[in-house]
């Protein structure tokens, strides 16, 4: 792995082609005040990807009422990305990295396979910004983490992010009856209409930059 990917530090914000073959920016996709999980997988060819995959996707709906971005990065072509998403009924971005940027500028080829030349799976908690949280190493299936993991995970990193984790903290209900939302979230920063829309999963309406940036851009 890369030495500058570890906790603390920012995930590289690459610019990939979507399903729909729409540049994506990792950061837009995100959303500002948002966690994120970057799911790196080996492709359409690999069952322990594909029983990862399934588990995700019927947990994305908590994701999504808990404010965390989900998105997985393949090798795979587009038609063969479009395919797994489409078997998995799932309704969150994957981008696709024919080239193997990804899998090259983050030093994680798996060598063992020269047949398929696959980037090692790995799966990734980022905060806010795309500041990197936690790392995953899913070479073998149990290096994945569950989604029991993840909730826990994603319970300290939310308490660690929300200022209005306990409302009864001394001086919050002050602070908001004087109209001062600041440390409410989300409503000291996006209205409920921009929240409906990043939840309803439209991406073209939420990422402000959608497609800047050169391809693999980091």
């Amino acid at each position: 792995m890369n030495p500058k990917i570890v906790p603390g530090k920012p995930f590289p914000d690459y610019v990939l082609p979507d399903h729909t073959k729409t540049l994506r920016r990792l950061s837009d996709l995100q959303t500002e005040q948002d966690p994120m999980l970057i799911v790196l997988i080996r492709g359409f060819f690999c069952p322990k990807d594909r029983e990862q995959l399934k588990e995700l996707t019927r947990f994305h709906a908590q994701l999504v009422v808990g404010s965390c971005q989900l998105v997985v990065i393949t090798t795979d072509d587009w038609h063969t990305t479009n395919n797994l998403r489409q078997q998995l009924g799932a309704h969150y971005p994957f981008l696709y990295d024919e080239e193997k940027h990804v899998r090259d500028d983050l030093d994680i080829r798996e060598y063992t396979d020269p047949e398929h030349d696959p980037m090692i799976p790995h799966t990734f908690l980022l905060a806010p910004r795309l500041e990197l949280r936690r790392v995953w190493n899913g070479y073998y299936y149990w290096g994945r983490p569950s989604t029991a993991e993840l909730h826990d995970e994603l319970r300290e990193l939310t308490h660690s992010i929300r200022h209005d984790w306990a409302l009864d903290e001394p001086g919050l209900k002050q602070q908001w009856d004087a109209g001062d939302k600041s440390s409410f979230y989300p409503y000291g920063v996006k209205s409920m209409e921009q929240t409906l829309v990043e939840m309803s999963g439209a991406v073209d309406q939420y990422a402000g930059a959608a497609g800047s940036g050169s391809p693999h851009d980091g």
